[in-house]
């Protein structure tokens, strides 16, 4: 049920979320990197929450990108070590709180015991009726319309077949609606090869806040601040 200070029709479907500046948040406070991502990974909760309180039906997370693979072994390892922890921590509640979770991504490259958590996860929580939390880790929205296409392909689709809501389907992202908004923290104003495809008609929002102090009351400034805004998707208003 959406909020009082907005109204219900304002409120997403669908919010994408880049996490972004955890390292930095880490530095300003002489702390190592990878202590930005265990505080990030904190502030998943209360944001989670605040999705489920208004209404918001899919929330999708990026936490770990296939350029990432490029960053210092240790950090890797420690984002791996990561997910695993919050897999461990916040499944149960999450199952209890009606939370569906969905894996957004390859799972080849992570550790055969990180994939079996991340499958009993989605097996867990898959008839849930709640949020949709989506986390894409090893995702690469390149490499999401590559594997689409491969897919197709392989189905033996005829060319002339194929269009936009089959590749929409073949994607990771299937029975999601395409994002209505975009948030990215850290100050940066690029979406960085994250869902490129679905987020051809999304609203974006950019914030100098850094994700590990992003709190309920900037997604309520982001959804307020969509709210106000006209979308057209191409076409024209009775304002023109």
């Amino acid at each position: 049920m959406a909020s009082e200070w907005l109204m219900e029709e304002h409120i997403p479907v669908h919010i994408a979320v880049i996490m972004d500046g955890n390292g930095r948040w880490a530095k300003q406070r002489g702390l190592p990197r990878l202590a930005g991502h265990r505080a990030g990974t904190e502030n998943i909760r209360a944001i989670v929450s605040e999705c489920s309180q208004i209404g918001v039906r899919f929330l999708t997370l990026y936490a770990f990108s296939t350029e990432n693979w490029n960053r210092p072994s240790l950090e890797v390892q420690g984002l791996m070590q990561i997910l695993s922890e919050f897999i461990d921590r916040e499944t149960q509640t999450l199952h209890e709180q009606n939370v569906r979770l969905r894996h957004l991504g390859r799972l080849e490259g992570l550790s055969e015991r990180l994939r079996r958590k991340v499958h009993n996860a989605v097996e867990l929580t898959k008839q849930n009726s709640g949020l949709t939390l989506a986390i894409a880790f090893n995702y690469g929205g390149r490499t999401d319309i590559v594997d689409a296409v491969r897919a197709i392909v392989e189905e033996g689709v005829q060319p002339q077949q194929i269009d936009e809501q089959l590749i929409s389907e073949a994607l990771s992202t299937h029975g999601m609606p395409d994002p209505d908004l975009l948030v990215r923290t850290s100050g940066e104003t690029r979406i960085s090869n994250f869902l490129i495809w679905q987020c051809a008609y999304s609203e974006f929002w950019f914030t100098p806040v850094f994700w590990p102090d992003f709190r309920p009351e900037h997604l309520r400034q982001a959804i307020r601040d969509y709210g106000q805004r006209e979308r057209r998707f191409g076409g024209l208003t009775e304002q023109g």
